[in-house]
């Protein structure tokens, strides 16, 4: 490869890493070609792009942006998985790869700017869907007012209860009938 394709293949992988919400390294070594052909279907119907990387070109590429991060992480075989969306997506249909082919190794993960163990990225693999978090969160709210509005419900009819019997007290001690103070 000369001067001028390197430098093509780098403003490519350049453009290809902006604007990314996570990317996972991973390393293919032990799986064959249609092994990454179903990974790289997999992905792709997620709109997650897969890429095997030249690791210097790599390198050059990551200047000036978040994946600098992962410099280090550049070595063997190296492949990436870009998703421009959900994280969580990326790596639950990575780890569910890995469970069907162990060969397949999560390196590490840059997930929205914060580098992310192969643990951390199997961990995130086990959270809920993003609509699903959301609908726990209004739940929990939503209970939390209930509860609050049942407390002040009641407080409001214990001081209604007292200032009633304080105004029957005081009816009766104007029809003449004197009772004990209150």
């Amino acid at each position: 490869m000369n001067r001028k394709e390197k430098a093509q293949v780098i403003s490519d992988l350049g453009e290809r890493v902006k604007e990314f919400q996570a990317v996972v390294l991973t390393n293919y070594r032990g799986l064959n070609v249609e092994q990454l052909s179903q990974l790289r279907q997999k992905l792709r119907e997620e709109k997650i792009s897969y890429h095997v990387v030249k690791n210097t070109l790599m390198k050059l590429a990551s200047k000036g942006t978040d994946l600098e991060k992962l410099d280090g992480y550049f070595e063997g075989p190296t492949a990436m998985a870009i998703s421009y969306g959900d994280p969580v997506l990326l790596v639950k249909i990575l780890s569910e790869f890995t469970k069907a082919q162990p060969s397949l190794e999560i390196k590490v993960g840059l997930i929205q700017g914060k580098v992310a163990s192969p643990e951390e990225v199997k961990a995130l693999a086990t959270m809920p869907p993003r609509e699903v978090l959301f609908g726990q969160l209004l739940g929990g709210i939503q209970g939390t007012a209930s509860q609050l509005g049942a407390v002040l419900y009641n407080a409001i009819r214990q001081v209604l209860g007292i200032l009633q019997a304080r105004v029957d007290q005081l009816e009766k001690v104007e029809s003449g009938k004197s009772i004990s103070n209150f």
